[in-house]
């Protein structure tokens, strides 16, 4: 049997309450952790159906489900071994859409591949 909450405030016994809009609003929709080495690999993730490794730091994520519209906000970082690399949202050769983002890393001014890749995605699904 399916039900349903309705709840304008959640309630902690030690932490206080929090509206519920800043939680259905302010939650990531989608992230995933993945190598970007080698083969991609997916290390932990939330509605994401799959990778595309696109050539030398160059990815697209696809969503399980559709963000309402492309404009969702995106925010992540890539690690590459001993330094810290640089994640480029978006593409030259494909804005984000709904059911897919395309970008970038990199760890000099060239893109190069990095292997840790963490990015989340915060908008409304459709």
């Amino acid at each position: 049997m399916a039900g349903k909450i309705v709840a304008d405030t959640l309630e902690h016994s030690t932490a206080g309450s929090i509206a519920t809009n800043y939680v259905v609003e302010g939650s990531a929709k989608a992230w995933v952790n993945f190598n970007g080495t080698g083969t991609v690999a997916v290390r932990d993730s939330l509605n994401v159906s799959g990778l595309s490794d696109n050539g030398t730091g160059d990815y697209t994520v696809n969503f399980s489900n559709d963000f309402g519209t492309a404009n969702y906000a995106s925010t992540g970082n890539s690690w590459s071994t001993g330094s810290t690399g640089f994640l480029l949202y978006g593409s030259a050769s494909a804005d984000p859409t709904t059911s897919a983002s395309r970008f970038t890393t990199s760890s000099t001014a060239a893109f190069g591949d990095t292997h840790i890749i963490g990015i989340s995605f915060n908008g409304d699904l459709a």
